[in-house]
């Protein structure tokens, strides 16, 4: 796919979807191609399967389509609202380690070893001295209770990276260059195959699951579950998001989700959907601003997602540590979710982890129609897709 027009897509999916959001449901929470499905849309349907990019747009569109049908019906508002609070605040406890991970991965402080699995990376590299270093700043300032601790962290670890020249100043305006390649191009019709149908259900299962587990997490971080432990103004939020996969796919985009990153926002202060207005409007700006934030280098923003994973995890705090079929899915939940890489598959052996403990611990009674069902979709999703 053509770059340019891909990066111009990007930016006014993410856009669209979070200015949807932010005026409709009054959250402040981002949404964006996930790269979950980026990588999914990339190397498993088009170069694992060998079907075209065209192809794999309408299999996005069809999804986005469900997707909206399952958040207009009251199907996906009682998913969310089954979920029991032990694993609601692993779901948030979860995404904080996955931003930790994504962090300390992303800088090389961890890497990849065969006998291990994980390992420690090279510490005396500059960017992990900077991410490390980063992280010191932003905590200690946030102790001092200084505002713009986290901006103040980004601009210092870029200017060192500037000074070190690790990082290239790339320039601050350009033109965007042209979406004509991808705009429109989605192939519904090749979609509709019958060999579609399970990389259909793939992109549905993990776009809503996906989708619950930032909503919960980044919700439940910003206040905006109720006394009852449910979140409010939900079905707009759900609609929000849901019709954000469809709308990418037609600019040309892979899956657009509610990304866990807004707890970012959301550690600064954001409260309200002007926070997600606020950054709409900035990536409108990318557009012409683009070799501007490519100057912003990765390790510069890894030290926000590793301080802001550390807030998220102490919600782990507040779990019933006496009831073991309470805290240890919750813990599963929580563990699987940046080892597997992805929230669904975390929330998926959450789910069936938190039933079958229940029936053996002769509590059955206590989980609702709705999880049991859950954990079946999830059992079968692992079996068979």
């Amino acid at each position: 796919m053509d770059f340019g027009a891909v990066f111009v897509a990007t930016c006014l999916a993410t856009a669209i979807a979070t200015l949807i959001m932010g005026l409709s449901a009054n959250y402040p929470i981002a949404l964006a191609p996930g790269m979950g499905q980026n990588a999914f849309f990339a190397y498993g349907i088009v170069l694992g399967m060998g079907h075209n990019w065209q192809t794999a747009l309408g299999a996005v569109f069809i999804s986005g389509l469900l997707f909206i049908l399952i958040s207009l019906l009251p199907i996906r508002e009682k998913i969310i609202n089954s979920i029991p609070t032990s694993l609601k605040i692993g779901i948030t406890a979860g995404i904080g380690f996955f931003l930790v991970i994504i962090s300390l991965k992303g800088s090389n402080i961890i890497i990849s070893q065969e006998a291990t699995l994980l390992t420690l990376g090279d510490l005396t590299s500059i960017p992990a001295l900077l991410i490390i270093g980063g992280f010191i700043v932003i905590t200690g300032l946030t102790a001092r209770r200084i505002k713009g601790a986290v901006i103040i962290g980004i601009l210092l670890a870029t200017f060192i990276g500037w000074l070190t020249g690790i990082t290239e100043f790339k320039g601050v305006v350009s033109l965007p260059p042209s979406m004509a390649p991808i705009f429109l191009q989605m192939d519904v019709s090749s979609a509709l195959n019958s060999s579609m149908i399970t990389i259909i259900l793939t992109l549905l299962l993990v776009d809503v699951f996906d989708t619950t587990g930032t909503l919960i997490g980044v919700g439940k971080q910003a206040n905006l579950l109720d006394k009852d432990g449910r979140l409010t103004r939900l079905r707009n939020a759900l609609l929000a998001d849901s019709s954000a996969t469809a709308i990418g796919a037609v600019l040309g985009t892979s899956s657009t989700t509610s990304y866990i990153e807004s707890a970012a926002g959301v550690q600064a202060g954001g409260r309200t959907g002007l926070t997600s207005v606020a950054t709409a409007l900035l990536f409108v700006l990318c557009l012409i601003f683009a070799p501007l934030a490519q100057t912003i280098p990765a390790f510069a923003t890894g030290a926000t997602l590793l301080f802001v994973g550390s807030l998220m995890a102490q919600s782990l705090k507040e779990l019933n540590w006496d009831d073991i079929t309470e805290s240890a899915p919750a813990m599963i939940t929580a563990l699987m979710m940046p080892l597997s890489y992805s929230i669904a598959n975390g929330l998926g052996i959450g789910f069936i982890c938190y039933v079958g403990i229940k029936i053996i611990s002769g509590k059955a009674n206590q989980c609702s129609l709705m999880l049991y069902l859950i954990a079946m979709i999830f059992l079968l999703k692992f079996l068979f897709l």
